[in-house]
């Protein structure tokens, strides 16, 4: 089973926070005042994400592995069932 982990790089803002980007899903731009609340912020997008590439019908992207400064990152356990579920249909047509 694919585990829908994706590198997910914390640059800080200059105003404060951090902005939160997925260069595998370039979609998924969000911010969180802490690196805290930018991890939840960062899972919480990935969903979003995700709920759009099934609406659409679209594959996920392959997912990199971290390069320095990244974090792996998945979706809310929910939407990787879901997103599981996607694929092995899609795999079966």
């Amino acid at each position: 089973m694919r585990l829908f982990e994706y590198p997910v790089m914390f640059n800080r803002a200059k105003e404060g926070g951090y902005v939160v980007t997925c260069r595998d899903l370039p979609e998924l731009i969000t911010q969180g005042e802490t690196l805290t609340e930018s991890v939840a912020a960062s899972s919480d997008a990935m969903d979003e994400v995700f709920a759009a590439y099934m609406q659409r019908n679209l594959p996920f992207p392959p997912a990199s592995p971290a390069r320095r400064g990244e974090r792996l990152v998945s979706p809310p356990a929910e939407t990787v069932a879901k997103a599981a579920l996607y694929v092995a249909m899609r795999e079966t047509g």
